[in-house]
């Protein structure tokens, strides 16, 4: 098992699909080509992907018309880590680019994958932050497309894999709203030396001071025992756990993302946005998705 999960996290996941067409964009607030993913998500904002001269490292999801946001309307933050701790998002584009459709501000650890490109180098922990970073200085930046558009007191940290132990590592940063992990949990006894995976231990989950979820691809997945594990240890905040039979790659690659994108969508508009009606997908007994034919759930400390 350990091994395979050494594999798993350098060699990275094949067989998820970019789905993405080019369209070029004169420079304007630090952009000079966009990519429309698929069609740009079934939200009411058709996002856009792009890397900004002023954050190379990352790739950013949003919006194309910014106009809707302001004071009543903010973007919140979503920060997102890549499978195998890659610097490129490319396996999750679909998936990211839907999230955003719905009025997110989601930014990936590294650069704008080019079409049919995989990407290539590793992350660390520290880009996160260095997204949300970023993020605060923009909305406060006045010559920022973003100047007072982006809601800095909701802010998630997410990612995928190796991706969802960097976000656990930076989890218990204060500026954090919530957390969403996926396809991942805390190794028992996790390998030294890995370029960019987070070497933590079972204890460091008393540090997340944030409702937590973890989406996790079913027995099949195999980050399911360490999900598992992390979700039955965590007692002192709201945790919600959600399993869908489709193993390690989870749905990322499908269509606006397939299951997955519907599930994190709906707890980032509860957790960031204050969607109540999207909330009722995790909240009741019976919650709504525990009515679903495909997921099987498990929550503590929720309504």
């Amino acid at each position: 098992m350990k091994k395979l999960l050494i594999c798993l996290a350098v060699l990275g996941f094949a067989g998820l699909t970019i789905q993405n067409s080019l369209s070029a964009q004169k420079p304007a607030s630090g952009i000079a080509t966009h990519r429309i993913v698929e069609d740009g998500g079934t939200g009411d904002y058709s996002a856009i992907m792009y890397t900004d001269s002023s954050l190379s490292t990352h790739t950013i999801f949003r919006p194309k018309d910014l106009s809707a946001f302001g004071k009543k309307n903010k973007l919140p933050i979503i920060a997102w880590g890549n499978g195998a701790c890659a610097n490129s998002p490319w396996e999750h584009v679909n998936f990211l680019s839907e999230v955003a459709s719905h009025g997110f501000l989601v930014i990936a650890i590294g650069p704008m994958p080019k079409e049919g490109e995989r990407g290539n180098g590793r992350s660390t922990s520290s880009q996160l932050l260095d997204a949300v970073d970023w993020a605060i200085a923009q909305n406060s930046d006045k010559t920022s497309a973003f100047y007072k558009k982006i809601d800095i007191e909701n802010i998630a940290v997410s990612g995928m894999s190796c991706g969802g132990l960097q976000t656990l590592e930076v989890a218990p940063d204060p500026r954090i709203t919530t957390t969403v992990v996926c396809n991942s949990g805390i190794l028992k006894n996790p390998p030294s030396g890995m370029p960019g995976m987070p070497n933590l231990t079972k204890d460091h989950l008393a540090k997340i001071h944030t409702p937590t979820l973890y989406l996790l691809g079913g027995e099949s997945d195999i980050a399911y025992e360490n999900g598992m594990d992390d979700f039955n240890r965590i007692n002192h905040v709201p945790v919600f756990v959600a399993n869908m039979d489709v193993g390690h790659g989870g749905t990322y690659g499908q269509l606006h993302g397939g299951e997955f994108a519907k599930v994190a969508t709906a707890w980032y508009k509860w957790q960031l946005k204050g969607d109540d009606e999207a909330g009722k997908l995790f909240t009741g007994n019976p919650c709504q998705l525990s009515e679903s034919t495909i997921w099987t759930i498990d929550k503590k400390k929720l309504p």
